[in-house]
């Protein structure tokens, strides 16, 4: 349990504050009057930070739930606390508005921005229908449905009222230009997540725009129940137009006064054509865009970009939205399609606007998510160059470090400060270092037998709904005797992410027969634990989940019964805190260069787990000389590198090859020498908790954005932007 520090009584009274906008929970009224005035201050020192989605679910990190349970609150006496309560203790754990590491990055980001008092909001879609869900059949593969929840139950969720009628909700109303003149206005409400600090002294809001009311426009149901929603290229135009329309009518209703709009990823980027017709209009009033010239709205376009922080997440093409000429013109009106004529114009294919190209004209800053991926992005787009710098990714330390290793780490003096401060993990050493490791080996035990408990579990539900349903179990294990399943302390390996082609979830397994004599001449057993969801339209993606199903009984026959490979499906936060703990190595195994960054393995090495890795995004920066984990596969200059994802350009034979050459020391290493492997495990904690956690990334944002904080509150960042320069001299290749 996460609990905060503070060790004062808690007062349920003192944790309800409100606003004209209504009533909330989990910060005192002086707590909350601060940042809402911090937000909404003539000076505009803060920012607004605008995702597509945001991962932030109430099962993974709750500072609130844990203060109330660490005070043994089960009631209060109060009516409309007691709901509260409630509500904080049992309601559900879900806001499925993510479908990976870019909205769990986003959330990770947010919680650090609340921990460090960074005077920031956030601003999102809330999807009635959230990502898809997953079911896996052996046979099928993946099979999408839609995922439904309640936010009005959820817990850090409130609904924002209108301030001249309380009991109605707050209604924004956003203009929609389809190509007519005159634009078509949209109403929506609004959500407002709390993202509180682990003090519960600061809080970020997350504002969540919810398009589906009742007498919404029929595009604009059809495009607002579900993330990434591929049906037709218009439904994907119409999410990015909906998140970047809502930006400034909400932050002109709310008040909020954010000179800086940090764009997390390009989907918002449609925020800039109504900044730049409000620059134009300002300086030249109601006269008809015909008599603008071109350079006057490029000149207006160069004072918005002072506006706009931008942050590019990936190198692969399917990742840059485009959208064709003739499409664009239907939804927008002609000074929307001048100035996207002028600044969102692709280079490649002359009938498409290029929603990447235009994030890269538009800002004042621009960084990558990792130093390989600063170089990569470099040569994607030489025009901005100079401009293009790396601010390597992290990860909020207290949402990812298991419960078993937060004791462990509250038990050792060097590391009291932990909580707050993840830069002491650079002083474990002597003899911290050598009293922390049993007690790290002996959490590490314990994680591993939770994680196994809840696979076995698993496996006997899908044995049961072979029985009851239609659904084939997407494991072989469930058809075996369950004296087959999985022990405890078998060494283990996790890969969890997201299936795409490049990320090549199937490496490992392109030569079962190698990988099985190397089990069989070793005798060591090893587990495989997978899990991810392709994108629904990824068919290909889709493919590579499937051919991990289908390589499950050939694996564990091949193998005499050594090599034991589950797929869980389902895969979200939760399981992947379970899984980033509780395995012995986690495995990521990208085609070089295409991985910006990736975070699930940074989320491992918060417990001290090695990786085993391509020299691809974060890895080359946290790999340490073989210190913290292993490397394997191709790792030559980024000048050299393919970029495709043709499946004849994917090096399989090659990076596979590497892997089982690595393996066998990386299980002696485990089995017959593991001080060495806790000496790994000791090293992450040490090397890479102090770098990649969000607390320094956020401290190198601050300084991107440009805020002017008080002076304490600077030298406390500043201390943390001193522990690592993502920028640094020359290519990192």
């Amino acid at each position: 349990m996460n609990i905060p520090s503070s060790d004062s009584p808690v007062r349920i009274e003192q944790l309800i504050c409100t606003n004209r906008f209504g009533t909330f929970f989990g910060v005192s009224q002086q707590v909350f009057d601060r940042v809402w005035h911090q937000l909404t201050s003539p000076d505009g020192e803060s920012v607004a930070y605008v995702s597509m989605e945001i991962g932030a679910d109430p099962d993974v990190f709750h500072p609130v739930m844990d203060r109330l349970e660490h005070a043994r609150i089960r009631e209060h006496a109060n009516s409309q606390l007691d709901g509260l309560v409630q509500k904080y203790l049992h309601g559900p754990r879900k806001i499925p508005n993510y479908s990976g590491g870019l909205g769990v990055l986003a959330g990770d980001t947010l919680k650090s921005f609340a921990d460090l008092h960074v005077p920031a909001l956030a601003i999102s879609l809330l999807y009635r229908e959230g990502y898809f869900s997953q079911i896996v059949d052996s046979k099928v593969g993946q099979i999408d449905h839609a995922t439904r929840w309640t936010p009005e139950t959820t817990p850090s969720l409130f609904q924002l009222r209108n301030p001249e009628a309380p009991e109605k909700p707050l209604v924004i109303e956003i203009p929609f230009y389809n190509g007519q003149l005159h634009p078509t206005v949209v109403k929506a409400h609004v959500w407002m997540k709390l993202e509180i600090s682990g003090q519960l002294d600061s809080f970020v809001p997350e504002f969540l725009i919810d398009y589906s009311l009742p007498d919404s426009p029929a595009w604009v149901m059809e495009s607002a129940h579900q993330l990434y929603n591929a049906k037709s290229a218009i439904i994907k135009a119409n999410q990015r137009r909906m998140l970047g329309s809502a930006i400034l009518p909400l932050l002109d209703v709310l008040g909020c006064t954010s000179r800086t709009i940090h764009l997390n990823e390009q989907h918002g980027i449609t925020v800039t054509l109504h900044l730049i017709l409000q620059e134009l209009h300002d300086t030249f009033g109601d006269v008809a865009l015909d008599r603008i010239s071109d350079a006057d709205i490029l000149a207006a376009a160069e004072r918005v970009s002072r506006k706009i922080v931008y942050t590019i997440h990936t190198p692969v093409k399917a990742g840059h939205d485009r959208f064709s000429r003739e499409l664009y013109s239907a939804i927008s009106h002609n000074a929307f399609q001048r100035i996207l004529n002028l600044l969102a114009h692709d280079e490649e294919i002359s009938h498409e606007y290029n929603f990447t190209a235009m994030a890269m004209r538009i800002n004042r800053a621009i960084n990558s998510v990792s130093r390989l991926h600063r170089d990569v992005t470099k040569k994607q787009f030489p025009a901005f160059a100079n401009k293009i710098k790396a601010i390597t990714n992290g990860v909020h330390h207290l949402t990812w470090i298991s419960e078993q290793r937060a004791a462990c780490f509250n038990q050792t003096p060097s590391l009291r400060s932990w909580r707050t401060d993840p830069s002491c993990f650079c002083t474990l050493a002597g003899q911290d270092a050598a009293d922390l490791a049993p007690k790290l080996e002996e959490a590490w035990r314990a994680d591993n037998r939770q994680l196994i408990a809840y696979v076995n579990a698993m496996l006997k539900r899908h044995r049961e709904q072979m029985i009851e349903t239609w659904i084939d179990p997407p494991n072989h294990l469930s058809s075996l005797p369950e004296t087959e399943w999985l022990q405890p302390g078998v060494f283990t390996i996790g890969f969890a992410r997201r299936f795409s082609t490049y990320k090549r979830a199937d490496l490992i397994f392109d030569d079962i027969d190698r990988l099985s004599d190397i089990l069989i001449s070793l005798n060591r057993p090893i587990n495989f634990l997978f899990a991810g969801k392709a994108h629904p339209a990824d068919e290909p993606g889709k493919s590579v989940l499937k051919l991990i199903l289908d390589n499950q009984e050939e694996l564990y026959i091949r193998s005499k019964g050594l090599g034991k490979l589950v797929f869980i499906p389902g895969y979200d936060m939760q399981l992947a805190k379970l899984l980033v703990s509780g395995v012995h190595a986690w495995l990521n195994s990208p085609k070089r260069p295409l991985e910006a960054s990736g975070t699930s393995g940074m989320k491992a090495a918060m417990n001290g787990v090695p990786n085993i890795s391509i020299m691809d995004g974060w890895w080359v920066e946290g790999y340490h000389e073989g210190q913290t984990g292993w490397k394997f596969g191709y790792e030559g200059p980024v000048e050299e590198a393919d970029l495709s994802e043709a499946p004849d350009a994917l090096l399989y034979t090659e990076d596979a090859a590497a892997f089982y050459q690595a393996l066998p020391a990386i299980l002696e290493s485990f089995y017959d020498r593991p001080e060495t492997y806790l000496e790994r495990a000791l090293n992450n904690l040490r090397l890479n908790i102090p770098i990649f956690n969000t607390h320094r990334m956020a401290a190198e944002y601050v300084a991107q954005y440009g805020l002017r904080l008080p002076q304490d509150q600077e030298e406390l960042i500043d201390r943390f932007r001193r522990l690592y320069l993502s920028e640094e001299n020359g290519p990192h290749n």
